[in-house]
């Protein structure tokens, strides 16, 4: 299978209201950057456990480690969990931009240095989840 389709299938295996979320952020990331790369990752390493959920990226930046490694991995991504939806936003410096900036008015999620955790999309603000969204994209530009 190729990406796209792990992405539907990885979507379409939500149950229902998460199915129906999850398609929404999907198309609704593509809306704000139609070209960008598309990752799935099925939270496993490669000797096949289990490290985390499976997730959905977009777009790409490097990650520059202490070492002088650095990898590839994706800016915005959405992954279910048990209790509802992450998105991560990743690769801004600043860990409490995300609180400070969105964290009075994007309504009932959590939000850490690089994750917006919520139950359903009607519990929050989309308007202000796709500024941070926008916001990501436009961060290295």
């Amino acid at each position: 299978m190729n990406t796209l389709q792990n992405i539907q299938q990885y979507i379409d295996s939500q149950a229902a209201p998460k199915l129906a979320d999850m398609q929404a952020l999907h198309e609704l990331i593509l809306q704000i950057s139609p070209n960008c790369k598309l990752w799935y990752l099925d939270g496993k390493k490669e000797e096949g456990k289990v490290v985390s959920n499976p997730n959905i990226g977009y777009g790409m930046y490097t990650i520059n480690y202490a070492n002088g490694t650095s990898k590839d991995f994706y800016e915005v991504g959405i992954s279910a969990n048990t209790t509802g939806i992450s998105v991560y936003i990743l690769g801004i410096d600043d860990k409490t931009f995300l609180a400070e900036t969105y964290g009075k008015t994007i309504g009932k999620a959590i939000i850490t240095g690089y994750c917006i955790k919520f139950k359903a999309l009607k519990d929050i603000n989309i308007d202000m989840l796709k500024a941070a969204i926008q916001y990501r994209f436009e961060y290295n530009k």
